[in-house]
This record gives structure tokens, C-alpha cells and sequence, in this order.
């Protein structure tokens, strides 16, 4: 990061009365955010699809190309947008240079010195019909005797960086990188948000590591902590701070643990609370709840939540958690990581990855991770962002650089 981050008492010193409460003195230094990646950036191939390419000379590669944009119907013309339509010889990648320069003498002429030809992307080679191109493309001059028609494997999804689209200009076909992202999040949402984010990430960190260590002090739960923070311009106010309570009154309840208080969903039901709070205050009610189990222990079990908890919400408008910011002391389970989602949250940063049990990471799980000794836990589920569901949000795995010392947890844990 630069030299001209803030130092530790800088930091503290701008936040809330409340936030410097809560950090009871703790040193707090920057880290790094690192962005997740979705599922489908980091899978270990990409789908392939062959196209048939044409050449013409130049002088009539206007004509050729309007032919085709006729011929074929607009989505076939617009569905590769990420492949260069015209290429001139020279631009072709090594091996295709040779394949084509040694098919013939024109060949070779074509591919010598400053050509006059250009070689045209035609569309995808399984909805075109090879015999209909090529007496369309015969009534184009220069084109009357002999068509080129060849079919060549390229990538049928854009590169969604600059290095990815040169390489696949070196191994398939001249691609474009046109700085969005077709497989996740757009790299400037990413880097704006980031920089948004990154000044303080370690003060809300160092909230949720706080009440984590406490909370499994007393036995109340694993050292799983949760800050959820709303963000308005230049200022940031604590909403909701939880840790894990799975533990606590299991002997009261007869069952072993209590899936239901993880931290994420204790932090998600205690800003539900304050939601309902400012509703009551404006219609001037007050309706007592008729619980004979606490399901989420939502109720603060800590000083320090409970300091959180009596604030008022700073933005009792809208949907649940939309806008608001979860940080995380581990990466959530798949049930916390599918709250997270249904509660409309904008933003999560979790220090501890959980490669076997996390919701939110793409990688595969398990497999050559240390902690795991071979465990198999198949390809992550990346919730954070997939097509099929109906939200999508930014997130991020963040290191402390030592500053904080590990929450150490059982890696087959669901957190």
C-alpha cells in the first residue's frame, strides 16, 4: 500500500466516540483487500468454439463484410464482439500464419511483405452453412474463382483482462479486451470500491476480532466475530456487532450447538431489530414478541455489542442490509453466505478463508490446502457472485500483515 496510508492514532482518532470505545486501545494498521475472483474466472478452462474465417483483398473487404452481415442474422454478426473482425496477415497468431502461408503459392504472396489482403471473422461454424457462404461470398470481386474458407477454435467468452486477451491472440485468434469483466464484477466497480473501503477495513477488522476473542473466552462460541457498518460519504457508523453463540445455553437447550446464532446471522437479525425499532417509534408501538426459544440469540451477550445494539439504525429506510457493509473475522459458511445474499448486502470482507466449508470463495476446496491433509470438498461456490442468483456483491479476502494475531478455528468448521 503507499506511504501515505494514516498511522494507527490518525485512524482511531477519526472515527466515532463509540468506534474508539470499542477498540479499548487496540492498535489498528492497515491491511490489503484482495478482491475474491467469481467461479467462472477461476475455473481451469474456457469454453471453445470453432468460426469460419474468410479473406478478401482489401479493396473489397467492405463489400465482403456487408454480404456477411446480410447473410447471417444479428446475433451471429454481434455474438463475438471480443474477436477482431478484420486482421491483417501479419496480425495473426504464429501457427496460423504458417498453416495458411503454406496451403498454396497465393498463400504465401498473400503473407509476404505488405499485404493487400485482409483476413474476416464470418461467424460461428455450427450455425452457418459452409456451401451458402461460399456462392454468396463468390459474387464479391476478387473473390469469384477461389473463396477461403477455414475454421479456427477460438474462445467464445471475452478475456476479462489485457494479459488474457493476448494471450489469446497468440493462441487462437486477434481478440479485443474492451475493460469489462463477462465473468464477474466490472474492474473499475472492484478498484472504486476497494479504494472506498481499504482506509478503514482494519478498524471495523479489529471490532469484529475483538468481541470474537471474547465471546469464545467465555464459551459462548467459536472466536467468530461480525461488524456490519453503513457508509454515507466521509462517514461510517457502526450498525450491528455480533460473535458466535452457538454455544451458549446448550445445556439450557439439550442440543450441542446452535446452527441458527452464528455470528453473521446474529449481526443480520440485530440490524432486523433496529429496523422494526424505527418502525415502532414512527407508528408509535410497541408489540412484545412471543418467543419460547431464542433461535438466533440476537439479543447482545457482550458490552460491546450491546453499546452497538442500543444505537439507533443511521438509515432505517429501505430493504434489510441493502447498502450496508459485513466484515467478517472468517469467511461465512454457505447458510450465513445465502443470509448474506437475501439480505441485500453490498459489501464483505472476511479475514480467514475456509477452503473446505466457506460459501463465498470459488477455489476449490480442500485439495492441497495444508490444514485439510487432502481433504476433497469439490469446486467452491463463489456466492458472492453467480448469474443465476438474483444479487450480486463485492468481495474481499483481507490481510492484516501481523497486526492482529489469528483466530485459529477447526478448518472443517462451518462458520
Amino acid at each position: 500500500m503507499p506511504d501515505t496510508d494514516p498511522p494507527s492514532a490518525t485512524l482511531v482518532a477519526t472515527q466515532n466516540p463509540i468506534v474508539k470505545v470499542l477498540l479499548h486501545g487496540h492498535e489498528v494498521k492497515r491491511g490489503v483487500l484482495i478482491p475474491l475472483k467469481t467461479t467462472l474466472e477461476v475455473r481451469d478452462d474456457y469454453t471453445i468454439g470453432r468460426i469460419l474465417v474468410t479473406r478478401a483483398p482489401v479493396k473489397s473487404a467492405n463489400a465482403a463484410i456487408s454480404l456477411l452481415r446480410n447473410l447471417l442474422p444479428e446475433e451471429i454478426v454481434k455474438g463475438l464482439p471480443h474477436l477482431r473482425r478484420c486482421s491483417k496477415p501479419c496480425d495473426l497468431p504464429a501457427h496460423l500464419k504458417t498453416r495458411f502461408m503454406n496451403e498454396s503459392a497465393q498463400s504465401r504472396m498473400i503473407h509476404t511483405g505488405k499485404s493487400n489482403w485482409i483476413y474476416i471473422v464470418v461467424g460461428p461454424e455450427a450455425m452457418l452453412s459452409r456451401d451458402e457462404v461460399i456462392k454468396e461470398l463468390q459474387t464479391v470481386e476478387g473473390l469469384e474463382e477461389d473463396v477461403f474458407l477455414r475454421s479456427v477454435p477460438v474462445p467464445l467468452i471475452a478475456p476479462y483482462s489485457q494479459m488474457q486477451a493476448a494471450m489469446w491472440t497468440q493462441h487462437f485468434w486477434p481478440a479485443l479486451y474492451r475493460k469489462n469483466n463477462p465473468l464477474g464484477p466490472h474492474p473499475a466497480m472492484v478498484s472504486r470500491a476497494t479504494e472506498e473501503i481499504a482506509g478503514d477495513t482494519a478498524v471495523w477488522m479489529t471490532l469484529a476480532h475483538n468481541v470474537a476473542k471474547e465471546a469464545h473466552s467465555l464459551g459462548y462460541g467459536e472466536p467468530v466475530g461480525a461488524c456490519i457498518v453503513h457508509r454515507e460519504g466521509e462517514k461510517t457508523t457502526v450498525v450491528a456487532l455480533a460473535a458466535d453463540a452457538r454455544w451458549k445455553d446448550q445445556a439450557k437447550t439439550g442440543h450441542t450447538g446452535n446452527p441458527m446464532a452464528h455470528a453473521v446471522l446474529r449481526a443480520i437479525s440485530m440490524v432486523a431489530q433496529k429496523l422494526v425499532k424505527a418502525e415502532n417509534k414512527q407508528t408509535q408501538t410497541a408489540p412484545t414478541p412471543i418467543l419460547e426459544f431464542e433461535a438466533f440469540q440476537d439479543s447482545p451477550i457482550l458490552e460491546d455489542e450491546k453499546k452497538v445494539f442500543e444505537l439507533d439504525h443511521p438509515c432505517p429506510d429501505g430493504y434489510l442490509c441493502h447498502g450496508l457493509e459485513l466484515y467478517l473475522t472468517h469467511e461465512p459458511c454457505v447458510m450465513c453466505s445465502m443470509a448474506i445474499l437475501h439480505s441485500r448486502m453490498s459489501k464483505v470482507v472476511f479475514r480467514h478463508r475456509m477452503p473446505l466449508t466457506g460459501g463465498l470463495s470459488a477455489e476449490d476446496r480442500g485439495g492441497d490446502h495444508p490444514a485439510l491433509c487432502g481433504a476433497d470438498g469439490g469446486r467452491g461456490l463463489g456466492l458472492f457472485w453467480r448469474r443465476e442468483l438474483n444479487w450480486s456483491l463485492i468481495a474481499w479476502e483481507w490481510e492484516s500483515g501481523g497486526f492482529i494475531k489469528p483466530l485459529q478455528v477447526d478448518q472443517a468448521l462451518h462458520v
